[in-house]
Order: C-alpha cells, then structure tokens, then sequence
C-alpha cells in the first residue's frame, strides 16, 4: 500500500468538464441513475439468496435480475462503512475507523473532502437525495444537505425508537434541518420517501438516492402483522428478525416498482449491501461465515450484497466471486458518472465496472484494512481496558492476516502480546484453519503492511471516547446544534489521546 498525499485545492478550481461515460465500447447517452440502499446489521443468513428461511422476494430480485455479489466488504461496524463509502476514503485518514461517531462527540466527515454527492453534483447529478440514518455527525457542518445531498429525511443517530423516532427519549426525525412529528414506522416512512424521490425525478437528468435503513438495527420494533406473515420461525428473537427484514424487504420493492413504474429501471444502477454483520444475540444469523458485527472475521465485514442495471450490462443473475470493498464503490461512480478525477485525495478503492458488467472475472490485487476495538489477549501482560486494544486485519492475494493486539499508537512492538491469526480465505472461508506457525514470512509481511496502514492516521485526530463523558446528558431534540467555537473542520485539533480513535 501507497500513502497517497492530500491535496487542497480552492473551491473554484474545477477538473476536467464531463465526459460520456462509455460501456463495453459503446457511448451511453448520459451516466446512469443511482440508488444505493444499505441495510443495518443485516447478517449473511439473513437473505433469500443466502439461503435463509427469511423470505425476501424483492432483495432476491435485485441479485437474481442482476449479480450477487459474494465478497463484499464493508467495515465491521456502521460509521465508519459509511465515510468508505461516502469518501472512497480509508475511514482512518480521519480517525473514524476504530469506533462508530458517538452522540457526545462533534465527529464527522470533514467538510473539504469531497463527497460522493458532491462529486455527482459535477457530473449533472442536481437532485441528490438520502433517506434514513445518516450516522455521520449532527453539527450543522456534518448536515447531509452540507455534504452533498439535496434532500434528507431521516434519523442523525443509531438505535431508534422505529414508532416514536426517538434516541435516548430525544426525538430524531428530521425532513430538511427541522425537526419532524411525522408518524409511522420509520422502515415504511424512509421506504415512502424514497419512492417518491424517484416518482418526481425528473426524466432527462440522472439522479443519486441514498437509503440507509435503521432496519434490522436493534431495538428490535416490529408490527404484528410482520410477526403474523413470518410465523413459524424459531427462536422468538430470529422471529422478531424475519419480521424486521419483510418490512425492509417491502420497502425494496416499493423503491424496484417505482422505477418500474417511471420506466427508470434499465437506466438505474441498483446497490444493495449491509454496513457490516449481523448480531447473532439480537436474532440475526451468519452462517456459515464465522464471527459477527465488531470482528474482523468475515462474518463481520463479508456482507450480503447485490447490484443490478440491466442497461449497464449488470444482469442475468451472476455470481461476482472477485472480492469487492465499499471504499470501490466511490470510484466506481466517479467513472460510470464520466469524470475522470476527484478532487483532493485520490480514492483508496479501485474502478470496479468491469467486475460487475462480467468483463474481468478477477482483481489482479485487492486492498482491504479492517480496524476496531480490541480485546485483550489471554496471558497478556497488557492492560485490559479495552480502549488499549485493537483489531486490525489485511488481505493479500489469497492471505487474510488479523491481529488483536495492544493498540499500535502505544506499542512498540507488533507482536508483543498480540494474537496473529492467519488464513488462505479462498480455500477457507470459515476461517477453520490458522496457518500462521506455518507461514511465519507471510505474517510478517503482512503485519508490516497492517504497521503501515496504522499511520495514516492523522496526529490530531479527535478522540471517540467509548462512553459518555461524566455529566453528559441526551437532550431534549437531536435537532442540528451550531458549530462549537474554534473546532475545525472534524478530522481535529484536540489534543491527541491514541487509545480512543
């Protein structure tokens, strides 16, 4: 891996103008519509097309019209899935990695780096929606509506209440910058919304929309009518999940039927995935991949994924065995929409298309770093205070290299008092087999690799402290609150504590 160097450019200064986008040879009249939807802690097992006893026609039509895709990575927990994909960005360069943006911080994507919508905006892209949970900070200058995106309904929070939209009794619904009484169950009403934002789009121009579902996120809310049409399924919790994901899943299907009905579906590309694994506790299920949210086993970052455009060559029902990350996703779109450049910081992922459209069947090197809290290692002489602990992984070719250890900002030695697991993931992708006693080379060249990727973190990062600080208290609204005084831009300026970030 190459540090890249980041480059500020006036706001003014443009790239080069648009150019059509092409595909397998052939001009395209104008770069296709996006619509990325993103389920919440939605496990493997928890789709049709996984096998699942959880019926999910709609979600199954997107890969079985057009590809699933069966190694796609995502981050271990939501936040930081959501700056990959919205920057192209290691999530790390900002120190937002380690731990999701928690409601008694001023974290969040910085303003000058620019955003997926933003960077869409130049390509034609004028209506830019999102709807659902942002999970990107609740500062005025972390607003979606100041990142990029024309509209917004939705949650700034993790973990609401879906029939009173309420975090820690604070309301959390918002359309625009104002606080929201709207009603209902909030898997239908960021459905609804979407629906419509493709029912008024405009014919002539190419349109992004955003859905981050709360769903299947705990608390586990769910309709009786939900619970009655998923009856049968045992134990009660994975009832309770079966029922969650149906409602997401109708809402997929509005979100399908209104581009049907606005004859939009051959020109729109369709992403599905989840920001990380289920929650076996919570009724979701991974099997057969081991671990879940919070690991960097694969059942935490390998997710349920598919895209679909059939007039982009993305059909027929293929199986994508090529791994694919989040941080391609930006990248992806930066050339469908026909740029050819960002600004500032080049993209950390890779221009995908000709994986998706069945072009390329595979990626001739695949970069992934997952990073997150640690656990402290049996016998260690380390602290056990979790915040000085940390999980990092690398994948190389057919190796797949994690290490839970003291957190690399104190140590001075990587292998002191960590445990190094070592797996060729091609050839098992339960992760059964550690080879590391086997293939002492390869471990250590990866955990340079991993040595590497830790230092771009930047020095001044902000803390993400694991729990409230003392006499913090929710308020009343989560509505937008002004900028705290002297603050920066949100990668920060206060002083650096390593253990948290």
């Amino acid at each position: 891996m190459h540090e890249r160097t980041l480059i500020r450019i006036a706001a003014a200064l443009m790239l080069s103008a648009v150019q059509p986008a092409c595909h397998r040879g052939a001009l395209v009249s104008r770069p296709p519509n996006i619509v990325i939807l993103v389920a919440d802690d939605l496990g493997w097992k928890d789709v049709g097309f996984h096998g699942s006893e959880f019926r999910t026609p709609h979600i199954d039509r997107i890969a079985n019209e057009g590809a699933e895709l069966s190694r796609f990575y995502a981050m271990p927990v939501c936040s930081p899935t959501r700056v990959a994909l919205l920057t192209g960005h290691h999530p790390i360069r900002y120190g937002l990695q380690r731990a999701t943006i928690k409601l008694w911080t001023d974290l969040g994507i910085p303003p000058d780096v620019e955003t997926l919508p933003e960077m869409l905006a130049r390509a034609g892209y004028t209506r830019r929606g999102v709807f659902g949970k942002w999970h990107l900070g609740r500062s005025m200058r972390f607003h979606p509506q100041q990142q990029g995106f024309t509209s917004f309904v939705g949650h700034y929070g993790g973990a609401i209440d879906y029939f009173r939209h309420s975090r820690l009794d604070g309301l959390d619904w918002h359309h625009g910058y104002s606080l929201s009484d709207e009603e209902g169950y909030s898997t239908d009403l960021i459905g609804r919304h979407a629906a419509r934002f493709i029912m008024d789009a405009p014919r002539d121009e190419p349109f992004l929309l955003y859905v981050p579902f709360n769903a299947i996120h705990t608390p586990n809310d769910v309709t009786s009518e939900d619970m009655d049409r998923n009856s049968g399924i045992e134990p009660e919790t994975r009832h309770i999940k079966a029922a969650m994901v149906s409602a997401m899943d109708d809402e997929v299907g509005r979100i399908l039927d209104a581009l049907d009905e606005r004859g939009f579906a051959s020109d729109t590309l369709v992403l599905f995935f989840s920001d990380n694994g289920g929650v076996p506790p919570a009724g979701s299920s991974n099997a057969p991949l081991r671990g879940r949210k919070h690991s960097l086993y694969e059942g935490g970052i390998r997710v349920a994924a598919a895209a679909r455009w059939p007039g982009g060559g993305i059909s027929g029902g293929r199986f994508v065995e090529a791994p694919i990350s989040v941080l391609d996703v930006y990248p992806t779109f930066l050339r469908l929409a026909g740029l050819n450049g960002r600004r500032g910081l080049a993209s950390d992922g890779e221009d995908v298309t000709a994986i998706l459209d069945g072009r390329q069947a595979e990626r001739s090197e695949f970069e992934y770093f997952g990073y997150f809290n640690g656990r402290r290692v049996p016998g260690s002489s380390e602290s056990s205070d979790r915040r000085r602990w940390e999980l990092a992984a690398v994948f190389e070719g057919p190796w797949k290299l994690i290490r839970n250890g003291p957190n690399l900002d104190l140590a001075t030695d990587p292998v002191a008092d960590s445990n190094l697991e070592l797996f060729r993931i091609e050839a098992d992708p339960y992760e059964t087999s550690d080879l590391a006693s086997e293939h002492p080379d390869v471990v250590a060249r990866l955990l340079a690799r991993i040595v590497e990727f830790r230092r771009l973190k930047p020095d001044d990062a902000m803390p993400i402290p694991l729990a409230a600080p003392e006499g913090w208290s929710a308020p009343a609204d989560w509505k937008v609150v002004p900028d705290p005084a002297g603050e920066g831009s949100g990668s920060g300026t206060r002083e650096n504590d390593p253990t948290t970030n």
